[in-house]
């Protein structure tokens, strides 16, 4: 990977201008960034009542698959149709969704609301950062780009505080009811807003419908392998090494169609780029750690700790103060710079002893320790997060392809975070109910065999246990998860 001086290419327009279509951006990225984060607190309480926590991670992954396998597609379609009405049919989808969600009365439908909701969600944050490269000079998007990453971090802690909150207040539906609002402000912002760039063609152009089909196909193979490999099958079974060779045969297919396709999802001839090969390799790591080990770390403070859904929140708060200083540090020093070569080696370097130092946590842990290592984490991942979109954008000045450049990093981020999410999250419930099994066979609490009623197992429940009984429940939490941060 290799430092350039960011030319100024884009389009230059004025500063009133630019902060009116970044306030547009801005609401749409919070959007989609909060309900990455809103339901982390909510969990344990909606999959409990719902009585489904064996699929308690299908919850988290099926909005994170949706969201990835749609990436390269909205960013392929917004570069040759225009972003703005994209964007607007990818909010509305995201509202539909959100609908949907709200209304859930059992763990399916749930989570066919989450995959709804990924559907637009993915749309909302690979066209909002490709529109800020239609219209921000090359050199001036590191503060822009720091800035996105702030909106991140402040979706990462107020996300669990407001999941936090309206389970414990109004109840955990208020937290897709709450996207009706937003979702029309979002709207409203991009119709008055978003004035971008139009594209201009004499002829229709030719979708890569055999490219989206294969993309989608082989990353949802993918994740079913991580997520039914060890626990619902073992690896060694057939319907695994099925999957395995699935996603292999189609990925390669889906390699194949993209050097026949006119207007490809993913042109293969991004990959003779040094810098995106490297970005696109940094980006899938940095994804597979971050939500792979952030995804469940409210619920884990929640029952470890015992703690209500609002503290949980709270708890997480120096992840969001290291990652928004050190995201906004990084765009400013790149705007003035135009050096961006450090940030993301010094971040990855950071975040591995972020989770090597979570790896450590036990239940007489003191909560500041905790904090102290999501502040390293934080300060990792904003290092990195938005600075690696940074230097993929600058690697391909112009507009004809900069949304499918975008796109494709996002994407392979998005792997990492599905393939993160689904690891930890089919690892952390296989080996909780197997610890639960174990500890709790034949307890008896007020409210009955607790070994028989753990899949409506809440935090609630678990502090009206008798003290004994709720140790065992609390370390089976610990035990479960804070070896997987390794």
């Amino acid at each position: 990977m290799t430092d350039r001086t960011a030319p100024p290419t884009a389009e230059a327009a004025g500063d009133r201008k630019i902060l009116f279509l970044f306030i547009g951006l801005m609401i749409t990225m919070l959007l989609a960034a909060l309900n990455q984060t809103v339901l982390s607190t909510a969990l344990p309480t909606m999959v409990g009542e719902l009585e489904g926590v064996d699929l308690m991670p299908w919850v988290i992954t099926g909005y994170i698959l949706a969201t990835t396998v749609v990436m390269p597609v909205y960013g392929r379609i917004g570069d040759l149709f225009g972003r703005k009405p994209v964007i607007l049919a990818a909010i509305s989808i995201f509202i539909a969704g959100s609908i949907l969600g709200a209304l859930a009365q059992n763990i399916d439908v749930l989570i066919a609301a989450r995959v709804i909701q990924g559907l637009g969600g993915g749309g909302l944050m690979v066209l909002s950062q490709a529109a800020i490269a239609d219209v921000v000079p090359a050199r001036e998007r590191g503060r822009y780009m720091g800035m996105i990453g702030a909106v991140f971090a402040v979706a990462s802690v107020a996300g669990p505080l407001l999941g936090g909150w309206l389970t414990e207040g109004p109840g955990w539906r208020w937290a897709f009811w709450m996207n009706i609002p937003l979702g029309a402000l979002a709207i409203g912002a991009c119709v008055v807003f978003l004035q971008l760039p139009k594209v201009e063609r004499t002829q229709r152009p030719k979708l890569d419908y055999l490219g989206m089909t294969l993309i989608a196909t082989a990353t949802t193979t993918l994740v079913l392998v991580s997520t039914w490999g060890g626990t619902k099958y073992a690896w060694s079974s057939p319907h695994i090494i099925g999957l395995i060779a699935a996603t292999v045969v189609i990925g390669a297919a889906f390699c194949w169609a993209e050097t026949r396709a006119v207007h490809p999802v993913i042109p293969m001839a991004l990959f003779k780029d040094r810098n995106f090969t490297v970005t696109t390799i940094a980006a899938l790591m940095i994804g597979i750690a971050m939500f792979g080990a952030l995804g469940y770390m409210p619920t884990y403070i929640q029952m470890a700790l015992g703690v209500s859904a609002t503290v949980a929140g709270l708890l997480m708060i120096p992840m969001m103060g290291g990652l928004l200083v050190a995201s906004v540090a990084a765009g400013r020093v790149v705007t003035r710079t135009g050096r961006y070569k450090a940030f993301p080696i010094v971040g990855s370097v950071i975040i591995g002893v972020g989770l090597a130092l979570l790896s450590t946590l036990h239940i007489e842990s003191p909560t500041w320790l905790m904090c102290l290592y999501l502040g390293v984490l934080g300060t990792g991942i904003g290092l990195s997060l938005q600075i690696l979109t940074l230097i993929v954008q600058n690697s391909f000045p112009g507009g004809a392809i900069v949304g499918t450049a975008t796109a494709a990093t996002n994407y392979f981020r998005q792997v990492g975070s599905t393939l993160g999410a689904a690891i930890v999250g089919a690892v952390f419930a296989n080996r909780l109910i197997g610890l639960l099994n174990e500890k709790l066979t034949g307890a008896v609490a007020p409210g009955g065999d607790v070994a028989t009623e753990r899949k409506h197992l809440t935090p609630e429940m678990v502090n009206q246990m008798p003290d004994p009984l709720r140790d065992l429940v609390i370390h089976a939490y610990n035990e479960a998860l804070v070896p997987v941060f390794l």
